[in-house]
This record gives C-alpha cells, structure tokens and sequence, in this order.
C-alpha cells in the first residue's frame, strides 16, 4: 500500500521540484535500504517520458563523503540528478561540480518511505519560493548579522561578497535544493562570526536528533572554540574531534526554515525546514557561496530566533516577516 501512497510524492519530486521532461536523462542515486522509494522515483519519471536511471551505491560512512568517482562522472553527465541516502552527500564535490556542469538536483537525505506521504512534502512549494527567494537576497552581501534567541544564543558576522540561497525545492539547470525544506541560507565571511550558538531543537546528525538539552558552543574568529550541554552535546562534540579536522568547527552557514508542514522528528531535512526555525551549519561552506571543505557539515537547529541583517529584522522570536 505504501507503494500506491508514495506515488504522489514521487510525481510532485519528478514533476514539480525537478521539472522533467521527455527524453531527459534522471540520474536516481540511492542505497540498496532506500530502493523502494527510488524504484517510486523511477516510475514517476518513466511516466513523465524521461529516462530514469538508478544508481546503487555502498552507504558513506559518514555526511559529507564524496560518492565514488564513477558516480560522480554520472551527475555530471545527467540532465537531472535525485540523491535518496542516508548520509549527505550534499556538501561535496561531486554536486558543486554537476551543477556548475549544467545538471540540476534534489537531495532527499534520510528520507523514509513516510516522508514521501506526509509532513514537508506535502508544502505548496510555489507558494512559498518568494518569500525564500526574498530572504536569501536580503541576507546576501549583508555587512552584519545578528542572531539572537531567548535560550542564549548571540552571535554576529559579516556576509560581505557572499550569496544568498533560496532552496524551496524546485531547481532549474545550475542549481539544487533539498526535499523538503524550505530554507534560505548564506555563509558567513571567514573569521569573521562571533558570539555564543545555542541549540535547543535538534542537531539531526549521527543519531541525535531531537534534542533532550540545549547545546551550547562558543565561537571566535569563525570556530567553535567550545561545546558544552549534556550527553548529547558531549557525544557531537566528542564525534567532530574524532575526525581530526579543525575545518568541522568552522561556522559555515546560517538558515532560516519556512516550510510550514516540517516538524520535528529527528530527521535532517524535515527538522531544518521547520517555520521559523533557524540552523547554524559547521564544517564545510563550500556548496553554499564560502571556501572551506571540512569532513562533515552539521545543522545546529534552533528556536524562536531573531535575525537582524544590516538593522533589518527580518524575522522575530521565530516569526519570518520579511514582507511586514
């Protein structure tokens, strides 16, 4: 039954985030656990007249961890490209490349079959790609931004010559987004954030999740120089000095969620697209507009946070309003 049930999803990733069309090349990477949602993928896109083409691949060990180099080759080389997996590939080479080639792509990292029946998928994503589109332009280019939340989070930087992004899952040829956040991102200037992150929602990463307690980092110069909270701050911060890379304490992107149907369930792209939620990215920046490549890219997500670009408030205890 679950089949016939995700046969709507698949239809809106094929036909609305991806747009494909007849004789397209679709590019269907996946894992041997999250085949039953690729094969829907598939049959959405043979449907639509394109030609769908799965790709299996051995799980990375870790988010952030290029696919091996033959499937590399292949995103390249495709119209359009769907990664259904379970650790990121998002921050990698291999997508900066496919897109500055001319493919276009979707991420659907640690999907279930569930997501493709309800929650964020379910979002008008039409709907809300103005408001996104907004929000990355006004957080482009900013001399200072300032985020603050009533669970002690201050922190301040500067996004001079960098881009803002505007995922709201529908791409054209150049570009790729998530399914099915909706979030509008910018990396900050190198060196330059300063202050105190607080997490108190989730860090959807090596089976956190939701959070039981805040986590509670302390940033200098572009690097958490601290991370203290309770079991499950001590098991992330324990986890990034095991990678031996000091590049995964860079703070390398602030996002701020606006899909209205995401919830918090411990799952990386249903709990950063949570409305009014904002996510403080570690690692690695490259993929989002800023220079560093790190061995992995974490989401510290929050709550009820106030963003103030250049003096600008554009969203207040939670609430976007970048159109009051």
């Amino acid at each position: 039954m679950k089949k016939v049930l995700m046969a709507k999803g698949a239809h809106k990733v094929i036909n609305v985030s991806i747009g494909a069309k007849p004789g397209e090349k679709i590019l269907i990477i996946t894992e041997a656990s999250k085949m039953s949602i690729a094969e829907s993928l598939a049959a959405a896109a043979f449907a639509a007249g394109s030609e769908p083409v799965i790709t299996v691949m051995i799980p990375r060990e870790v988010d952030g961890a290029e696919p091996p180099e033959p499937i590399a080759a292949a995103m390249l080389a495709s119209d359009a490209f769907i990664c259904v997996v379970g650790k990121s590939i998002t921050h990698t080479n291999a997508v900066k490349k496919a897109k500055e080639g001319g493919s276009r792509g979707v991420v659907l990292t640690q999907f279930s079959e569930d997501m493709m029946i309800h929650g964020g998928i379910e979002c008008d994503f039409a709907a809300i790609a103005p408001e996104c589109i907004e929000f990355a332009k006004v957080m482009a280019g900013a001399k200072k931004i300032h985020l603050t939340s009533p669970f002690g989070t201050d922190l301040t930087f500067s996004a001079e010559g960098r881009r803002g992004n505007a995922l709201y899952c529908m791409v054209k040829p150049g570009q790729f987004s998530t399914i099915p956040t909706i979030e509008a991102n910018v990396s900050p200037l190198e060196g330059t954030p300063n202050g105190r992150i607080v997490a108190d929602a989730s860090v959807p990463y090596i089976g956190i999740g939701v959070l039981d307690e805040p986590v509670v980092c302390e940033v200098k110069d572009g690097f958490i120089t601290s991370m203290t909270g309770g079991s499950q701050a001590k098991r992330l911060y324990e986890d990034l000095l095991a990678k031996g890379d000091p590049n995964c304490f860079n703070v390398a992107e602030l996002g701020i969620g606006l899909n209205p149907n995401c919830y918090f369930c411990g799952f990386m792209l249903e709990d950063e697209g949570v409305r009014g939620s904002c996510h403080i990215g570690i690692g690695t920046s490259i993929t989002l507009g800023g220079t560093v490549k790190a061995k992995s890219h974490y989401d510290l997500i929050m709550t009820k946070a106030t963003v103030d670009v250049d003096g600008r408030i554009i969203m207040k205890d939670g609430v976007p309003c970048i159109f009051d």
